[in-house]
């Protein structure tokens, strides 16, 4: 049998069946696979419209696999080693990029690269370690900077002014705004269906939202599909911009959209609104990122100040520490406790014993 059969798989007279008088053999070869190698623009080409849904999302893991493409100069590969990635994340860290910068990057990289190993397209993962991340300081509008900056925004477009406060009270996100359809909004509720969680979650509507959502008289005839259809992300982004800079806040670099929702967040925990609550109104997956914004709840620590500004005389005080803030309504006494206390035990009634007649 010839080496180029064997390679093809190709059965052969003297190996197919073997016989005796006592047995009969049948053996059988599958046909072996070739090592291929693939760049990582080519993995991604081939599962992108499985993996991602189609949105901004898409097109940002798309810049980032590209991104990763070009510092691996193309290279082609059948196994993706731990040097490869390591040298990866120094090269991205050179170039500026934060640690959660990376993370998202190589969130992007090791979902692509785990499709490839299940499909055999590769042989071997590295492991993949979440950079640490630093809280960073969240930025969100004060009144009068909304006032401006609406004002701006509304002297360009009014469906943009609309988006804008509706934004700011629901606290959706921009892409859960602009794929709203007129049946996603019933009586005073509105439900947002295309979550970056993939969990749909409805709110109630302020005034103030229940009016922005009505559309401006037209005379163009057709309704379109939704408030807020008429405007494209890159369109809102393009007037935001221009109105920031008009306002004074062209150089503050957090100043983006999403600041509208990292504002109503703020809103709502600063006004006493619980976390959990919050959580369920901004639709996070987890606690933790809620978590972000529980240093605003300062409502809470108020009574810490009425401790430290006592008279160092009162801290000994009984009376002063029964009426603290924070006396426990198990150890501090009842009025009626405190009462019997201070006329001492109660006297006891002597026993009369009863006569014989009686």
């Amino acid at each position: 049998m010839s080496n180029e059969a064997i390679q093809e798989g190709v059965p052969s007279d003297y190996f197919a069946v073997f016989s005796s008088q006592n047995s009969n053999f049948r053996y059988t070869y599958n046909k072996i696979r070739e090592v291929k190698s693939y760049r990582v623009g080519e993995l991604f080409a081939a599962y992108r419209d499985i993996l991602w849904d189609d949105g901004r999302h898409k097109y940002n893991v798309s810049s980032f696999i590209g991104e990763i493409d070009e510092i691996l100069l193309g290279e082609r590969f059948s196994t993706f080693d731990q040097n490869t990635l390591d040298s990866l994340i120094g090269t991205l860290r050179q170039r500026g990029n934060s640690n959660a910068t990376i993370n998202r990057k190589m969130a992007a990289l090791s979902k692509l690269l785990r499709k490839a190993h299940k499909m055999g397209d590769i042989h071997s993962l590295p492991e993949f370690r979440r950079q640490k991340e630093r809280a960073g300081r969240i930025r969100f509008l004060e009144r009068d900077e909304e006032a401006r900056l609406f004002a701006a925004i509304r002297n360009r477009s009014e469906d943009a002014y609309r988006l804008s406060v509706f934004l700011v009270d629901t606290g959706c996100r921009l892409g859960e705004a602009l794929g709203l359809i007129w049946n996603d909004i019933q009586e005073h509720r509105v439900s947002f269906w295309i979550t970056k969680s993939g969990r749909s979650r409805t709110i109630p509507m302020t005034e103030r939202v229940k009016e922005v959502i009505k559309l401006p008289p037209n005379t163009e005839g057709r309704r379109p599909k939704g408030p807020f259809t008429k405007l494209t992300q890159a369109q809102y982004r393009a007037i935001w911009n221009e109105a920031k800079t008009e306002v004074g806040l062209g150089a503050d670099e957090q100043v983006v959209p999403h600041i509208l929702r990292h504002t109503c967040a703020s809103r709502l925990v600063q006004g006493g609104i619980d976390i959990r609550r919050v959580q369920m109104w901004l639709g996070h997956q987890t606690l933790s990122v809620t978590m972000r914004y529980a240093h605003l709840a300062t409502n809470d620590l108020d009574g810490c100040v009425v401790v430290l500004e006592k008279p160092r005389g009162d801290e000994a005080s009984p009376r002063s520490a029964g009426n603290s803030v924070f006396a426990s309504p198990l150890t501090a006494p009842t009025p009626a406790t405190s009462s019997r206390k201070a006329r001492g035990p109660k006297p006891v009634k002597a026993s009369r014993k009863r006569s014989k007649g009686e």
